[in-house]
């Protein structure tokens, strides 16, 4: 029981960070730094109980692009929070970032060997594909103006995700550590949201809600450590499958806490499509 609370941690930690985020406020360019400046914080206490067997320039470029990477696809998603809200934008962002990643380890890593893989594998990703096809739902009915904002987000939560997906892959293309990887990791995600804010119209980089956002870049730390714990303790498979739960507390998240509205046809929808997206993610634990 102990292990699989465990693995809930993550699922809990990323699934209230965007609602934490969207509570504190602030500019796009506030949460990001917030974020990176929380993560960079927390890695420092993780440099202080594990440091790396040797830090050559392997593990410091990898993790250093990983960083980027990270920074760009979150400022993306923390834009689409503004535009079609967390209860959109998380189902949808997480079944591109499942999409991607799969197909990443599919076709580059051949994670897939055995039939019954790919009977899983392809089974989720059609179920991942009709579930953000559901949540992306809008009725008609609606003005013109909110029907563009939706493919607004959309096409910004699709390049958010590709920035994840790389953030996601590099660690296992370089072959680095996890633990390894946090702090120069975490400097990279710092220079990168500095860089992509610098482009923003008065980014305020260091501005209050910056500071207040640390909280958030803490939640986000707590559950990319807790994620390597989870997969030490209940294996990989168990450990993704149990982390693909946040979808759900930051989708109803955003309903009841948010208060973010939809109509009754909508709603149920997009629940819908949040548990075809969640079984997909389920399925694909499964494969691994």
């Amino acid at each position: 029981m102990g292990n699989i609370l465990l693995g809930l941690v993550p699922a809990l930690m990323w699934g209230l960070q965007p609602l934490v985020m969207q509570k504190i406020g602030g500019k796009a360019t506030n949460q990001q730094m917030g974020m990176s400046m929380g993560t960079l914080l927390f890695s420092v206490g993780v440099l202080l109980f594990h440091q790396p067997a040797e830090w050559n320039a392997n593990l410091i470029i990898a993790s250093l692009l990983c960083g980027i990477f990270w920074s760009f696809g979150q400022i993306n998603q923390i834009k689409s929070f503004h535009i079609i809200g967390v209860s959109r934008a998380m189902p949808i962002s997480t079944g591109t970032q499942l999409l991607g990643t799969t197909l990443v380890g599919v076709l580059y890593f051949r994670e897939w060997t055995q039939a019954m893989q790919f009977i899983l594998g392809i089974s989720a990703l059609i179920l991942i594909i009709a579930g953000v096809a559901f949540t992306a739902f809008q009725e008609r009915e609606e003005k013109i103006s909110s029907e563009i904002d939706m493919k607004r987000g959309m096409t910004i939560l699709i390049v958010s995700s590709a920035g994840f997906v790389l953030y996601a892959v590099i660690p296992r293309i370089a072959d680095i550590n996890g633990w390894d990887a946090v702090f120069p990791q975490a400097i990279g995600m710092f220079i990168g949201s500095i860089l992509f804010c610098s482009f923003e119209k008065k980014p305020e980089i260091f501005g209050r809600k910056s500071f207040q956002n640390i909280l958030t870049g803490l939640f986000f730390a707590v559950a990319n450590v807790t994620i390597m714990l989870s997969n030490e303790a209940n294996g990989v498979a168990l450990g993704f499958t149990l982390s693909q739960m946040n979808v759900v507390v930051s989708t109803v998240g955003g309903l009841v806490i948010l208060h973010e509205t939809k109509t009754f046809k909508e709603l149920n929808i997009t629940l819908s499509g949040l548990i075809l997206v969640l079984a997909g993610g389920i399925l694909i634990g499964m494969t691994k």
